[in-house]
């Protein structure tokens, strides 16, 4: 009795990922038996088949199910879902219906531009269409380089808004290239203008999506995830070719129905995108999300948790903040003279100098050679709450009397204050730290601007209390 079971005894387990484990028994001659009641991964019931017996005979379920196992590694990322964030399914799902809408409407487009360039008319001459064809691309290779320059940095710091923000450039720039040939004359300036919107909106997708890449990938696998993103819009391109070619001959003969139709998918691709990047849910800080949970941490005490923070912060608003931010600004930007030097350096031994312009709500941070991303974070939440001060809302006590200092006394001197924070913000500041972490924010990174300016000083001698 006792040989038979442990015979049936489990002697050994696997499981594919986060899927269904599945037991492996001995069997009474002695070879091993698999457990075929469980299946790993997602396709957690489906039969096993037994030695000797074909998987495929079983008929039509086992085979569609080997089916989509084999779509499934071909478009998903190896461990999904385990080895992407959890956001990555509802981004990608909306994605996928933004890339079908825009691949249609760029159909449109093509076939407007085409047109306008003389594709079927025998009186166009070839060196004009070869002209406007170099005027456009040159154009739109000026664009791309002056974006990267103008805006690179920024694009990490807020890779939600110009993600949405280079999907509706997108649209734009196709309604001018749809509207193009109505207006002969000015053909060229249309669609050069349309190109360049278009490159700018290739900077800016490209180096959002890196971004976001960055943050779907949680098993340093971000190869991975980016070549399966590629193969994703790859399918779904495909898709959008076979009906834009079923489409396209419906359409062509009528401008009024292409525009219709033009209009309908827009609102479709906007719609989509405004739901995949609402979707995202990032744990990393930039000056939006730190503004949102900080304020909700003065007034209540508790720290937003990620998805919380993301649902509220602003897509449409994000680029215009209240406060002028700047990190990492070079320290002759702060001071003049040795007295305001020193002003800003007495009081504490935080490796970062603030000043804060109350006439124009600006707040400017010289950062030491030694200042990491918690100095970073302390500096940002540092200018945060000097703006709350000139803000309605609840504040805790001792913030609340600075307020009512600032507001008594409008002429007092901005370093002063700037000083007085420094003693809350030894109290307040590490709390808010600490409850930032249990809340699952990421605070040994942040994406928040930082310039590459750095300096030294000499420190004060000893901390002050006021």
């Amino acid at each position: 009795m006792a040989d038979a079971a442990s015979l049936r005894a489990p002697l050994c387990t696997e499981q594919f990922g986060s899927g269904a484990p599945r037991g492996c028994s001995a069997a009474a001659d002695g070879s091993l038996q698999w457990d075929g009641a469980r299946r790993w991964g997602w396709l957690s019931r489906a039969p096993i088949a037994k030695p000797g017996q074909h998987a495929g005979g079983g008929g039509g379920p086992w085979a569609a199910l080997t089916a989509l196992s084999g779509l499934r590694s071909v478009l998903l990322p190896q461990g999904f879902p385990d080895s992407v964030s959890p956001d990555y399914l509802p981004y990608q799902l909306w994605d996928s219906v933004q890339a079908f809408a825009s691949s249609l409407s760029g159909s449109l487009a093509t076939q407007a531009v085409l047109q306008g360039l003389g594709v079927g008319n025998a009186k166009a001459s070839v060196s004009a269409a070869t002209s406007t064809w170099l005027v456009k691309d040159s154009t739109g290779m000026l664009g791309r380089i002056i974006l990267a320059w103008w805006k690179g940095s920024k694009l990490d710091c807020n890779a939600k808004q110009w993600r949405l923000f280079a999907d509706i450039l997108n649209d734009v720039a196709m309604f001018l290239e749809i509207m193009a040939p109505m207006y002969p004359i000015f053909f060229t300036m249309t669609v050069s203008t349309s190109n360049l919107a278009k490159c700018i909106v290739g900077v800016a997708g490209g180096a959002t999506r890196a971004a976001l890449t960055m943050h779907q990938a949680r098993r340093n696998n971000m190869a991975d995830v980016s070549a399966k993103d590629s193969s994703q819009e790859t399918v779904v391109n495909l898709a959008g070719l076979l009906v834009s070619l079923l489409m396209l001959p419906l359409v062509s003969d009528c401008p009024s129905l292409s525009l219709g139709c033009f209009v309908l998918l827009t609102a479709l691709h906007i719609y989509a995108n405004y739901r995949a990047v609402r979707a995202l849910v990032l744990e990393t800080l930039n000056e939006s999300r730190l503004q949102l949970v900080l304020e909700h941490f003065l007034q209540r005490g508790e720290v937003l948790e990620p998805a919380s923070a993301n649902q509220m912060e602003p897509l449409w608003t994000g680029f215009w903040p209240s406060l002028s931010l700047s990190l990492g600004v070079p320290l002759h930007h702060l001071v003049s003279s040795v007295s305001e030097l020193k002003q800003l350096v007495e009081g504490h031994h935080e490796p970062y100098l603030l000043c804060w312009n109350k006439s124009r709500n600006q707040v400017q941070v010289a950062l030491s050679q030694e200042a990491g991303p918690e100095t970073v974070l302390r500096a940002a939440t540092h200018g945060l709450i000097l703006g709350a001060l000139q803000e309605d809302g609840p504040l805790p006590g001792e913030l609340a009397e600075l307020r009512h200092q600032v507001q008594a006394d409008p002429k007092k001197e901005s370093w002063i204050l700037v000083r007085e924070t420094h003693q809350v913000l030894d109290t307040l500041f590490p709390k808010f730290l600490k409850g930032l972490q249990a809340a699952g924010w990421k605070t040994e990174k942040h994406h928040l601007e930082v310039d590459e300016w750095r300096a030294t000083w000499p420190l004060s001698p000893e901390k002050k209390v006021l």
